[in-house]
Order: structure tokens, then sequence, then C-alpha cells
């Protein structure tokens, strides 16, 4: 199977691990690539960036394994959104990633459209989200996420059938926080089954986090 996982949080936020332990638990699993995306707002973005650039570039020395720095936005205000993904960038994350409007928190309204809008990488967990939205994103390259995470994950058919509908990109992270939050196969197809997908989508969604990948490198290399 491979392993993609491009959202998942470390003890620099809310998760248990450290960037160290959770890429080699990865590496132990035989994963291509991983993204470390702690939740940052204005009070500590610049700190979550440079502190995970710092691990990456020892992890990406010592194991053959694509790791990116990056980060989920959260809770920005929605007029906000574009400077706040720019500025990301800006201070050095490879990848960002907006939390979205999920079903079970109060997200501000308007963070779907507007983390769109800014050309964020990702949109997270995005809840009841609308056509509207999902063919910006199409239009953006902006990806949608299908989520294993409990709760987030209630929306993912929803999800799914708007991306569809628009032709916009889906990808599957876990949004991990924790050892057993990490990806599998049981869980892949517990995701496509509630979406009503078939078996041969877990290849899709595994070359569109691959697009996302190059998509990533070639901005990089700008």
């Amino acid at each position: 199977m491979d392993i993609i996982d491009l959202h998942m949080h470390t003890f620099f936020s809310d998760g248990v691990l450290s960037p160290s332990e959770l890429v080699y638990r990865y590496k132990h699993r035989g994963a291509a690539a991983v993204a470390l995306t702690d939740h940052a707002d204005y009070s500590n973005m610049e700190f979550i960036i440079t502190s995970i650039r710092k691990a990456t570039a020892s992890l990406k020395k010592f194991y053959e394994l694509e790791v990116l720095a990056g980060v989920e936005l959260t809770y920005i205000p929605p007029d906000d959104m574009h400077n706040m993904v720019a500025k990301a960038r800006k201070t050095g994350a490879e990848i960002v990633v907006v939390h979205g409007e999920s079903p079970v928190e109060v997200v501000p309204a308007g963070t779907n459209m507007a983390a769109v809008r800014a050309g964020c990488d990702i949109l997270a967990h995005p809840g009841h989200i609308t056509d509207e939205t999902a063919r910006i994103a199409a239009e953006k390259g902006v990806f949608l996420e299908l989520t294993t995470r409990n709760g987030h994950r209630d929306t993912n058919k929803e999800v799914y059938e708007a991306a569809v509908r628009n032709a916009a990109g889906l990808v599957l992270n876990t949004d991990s926080h924790a050892p057993s939050d990490l990806l599998d196969e049981e869980k892949v197809m517990s995701v496509l089954e509630q979406c009503g997908a078939g078996a041969e989508y877990r290849s899709i969604l595994t070359e569109n986090s691959k697009k996302l990948l190059k998509k990533i490198s070639e901005r990089k290399n700008d």
C-alpha cells in the first residue's frame, strides 16, 4: 500500500508525538511521504514552521521518506485568509492546509470559501461543502480532504459527491494526533465504503496526493 498522509499533528500543537517519532512510525510502515501540519494562527505560525523545518531537514537526511514541513491554519478570520496563506508560504511552509468547516466544531462561516479562493493546498475536513466551493477548489487546484478522523469524517460522503460533481481533486489524510490514528488499509477502505466509492478509487486518491507533492516540488523550484 502506498502511504501518503499530508495532514498530521505533533506535540507542537495538539498531537502527542514528537516530529521524529511520528515520522519514524510512518517510516516503519513503509510510507512514501508525510507532512507535519500543526495548528497555527497569528500567535505561533513562525514558531511552528521554523521548528518543524528544523526537524524535517534532519529526518529527510536520515530516512528515505519525503517529509514536508507545513501548517494547518486554524480559525483564521475568513477576511484575512488570503494574507495568512501567503504569509505561511513566505515563512517557509511547504504545504498549507486550512482547517475547514468541520461538522463537529464551530468554525467561522465562510472559512471554506476563503481557503479555496486563497489557493491553499488542502481544505481539511470541509464539512457541509457547497458546490460553488468545490467548483472554485477545482479551478484553483485546491484539494479537498477525505478524512479518517472520527467526527470530521461524518461528512466524507458529502465532500466526495461535491468533488465528483465539480471535478475537484480529493486526497485522503488522517489528521493524526496519536499513534492509533495512523493510516492503514482498513481505514482507507472504510472511508471509501462510507463515500460509496469503489475500491478502484483508492488509486485515484494516491495519484492525487502524488500530484499535490509534484505541485509543491515545482513551486519550491520556481
